[in-house]
C-alpha cells in the first residue's frame, strides 16, 4: 500500500506530496481502500458517507469516550479507542451486516433476478434466526431517518443508485408487510447498499463508520475539555445506584 524513503512517501502509487493539499481526506481514504483516486462522482458519495457517519450526539461511543478521559486525560489516544470498542452490531456495525446480506444475495443473482424473492428470503431468513433485520428503522428518527433521503439522493445524483440501493428499498418493504408495521430504510441501511454500489466488500463496511466516528470523539473530547460533562454523568450514577431500591 505504502513505502517511504529517505526522501520519499508513496501511497498506493502516489508520491504523497503531491497528495497534500491537493486530495480531501474522504478521497484519501478512498485511495488507501480502492487503490486509486476516486472519480468525482465517487468522490461525492464516498464523502456523503463519511459526513454522515461523523456525529450522532451523546451515544453511548460518545460517553464511553468521555468517561475514559475522565479517568485517563493523559490518553486521548486510549479515550477515543474506548468509544470506538463500543461500536458493534447496534451502533455503527449494522452497515457491516447490511451490505454482507446484499452482496451476498446478489452475488449469484443474474440482472434479471427478482428482487421481490431475493427481499422475501432475506426478511425470512432473519425471522427465521430470530434477529431483526439490519439497516431498518431508528429508535430516535421516527417515522423516517432525515439523513437516509439525503443519501439516497447523493447516490442517484452521482450514478450509484443500482440494484443494491433497489434491494434494500424492495427489502424495507417487504419487512414491513411481514411484520406489520413501518420500517424505513436507516442511515446504516443506506450506506451499507451505497458502499455496495461503490465495490467496498461488506468486510470494510463497519470500517467506515470506525473512520468516521474517531473525527467525531475527538472533537468530543475537546468539548468535554471545554465542557464537561463525564463527572456530572458518574456522579448521577453512583447517586441513582446508590439509592435503596422501593
Amino acid at each position: 500500500m505504502g513505502w517511504s524513503s529517505p526522501d520519499r512517501v508513496v501511497v498506493r502509487g502516489h508520491d504523497l506530496t503531491e497528495l497534500i493539499g491537493n486530495v480531501s481526506l474522504g478521497d484519501f481514504a478512498f485511495l488507501e481502500l480502492k487503490g486509486s483516486l476516486p472519480t468525482p462522482q465517487e468522490s461525492i458519495v464516498f464523502n456523503a458517507i463519511a459526513v454522515t457517519l461523523v456525529e450522532h450526539g451523546v451515544t453511548p461511543s460518545a460517553i464511553a469516550a468521555r468517561m475514559t478521559y475522565l479517568g485517563a486525560p493523559e490518553a486521548l489516544q486510549g479515550a477515543v479507542a474506548a468509544g470506538l470498542l463500543g461500536m458493534g452490531d447496534r451502533f455503527g456495525g449494522p452497515t457491516e451486516e447490511v451490505a454482507r446480506i446484499l452482496q451476498e444475495a446478489l452475488k449469484d443473482a443474474g440482472d434479471d433476478a427478482d428482487l421481490q424473492t431475493l427481499a422475501e428470503g432475506i426478511v425470512a431468513r432473519q425471522r427465521q434466526a430470530k434477529r431483526a433485520v439490519p439497516g431498518l428503522g431508528h429508535p430516535i428518527h421516527k417515522p423516517i431517518d432525515p439523513r437516509t433521503p439525503r443519501l439516497f439522493e447523493v447516490a442517484k445524483a452521482n450514478g450509484f443508485s443500482g440494484r443494491y440501493v433497489e434491494l434494500m428499498q424492495v427489502v424495507a418493504e417487504e419487512a414491513s408487510r411481514s411484520l406489520g408495521r413501518e420500517l424505513t430504510v436507516n442511515a446504516t441501511g443506506a450506506i451499507g447498499a451505497i458502499a455496495s454500489e461503490l465495490g467496498l466488500p461488506w468486510q470494510v463496511c463497519r470500517g467506515l463508520a470506525v473512520m468516521a466516528r474517531a473525527i467525531g470523539l475527538v472533537a468530543h473530547l475537546q468539548e468535554e475539555v471545554r465542557e464537561p460533562m463525564a463527572a456530572e454523568i458518574w456522579a448521577r450514577v453512583e447517586e441513582e445506584a446508590s439509592e435503596p431500591p422501593t
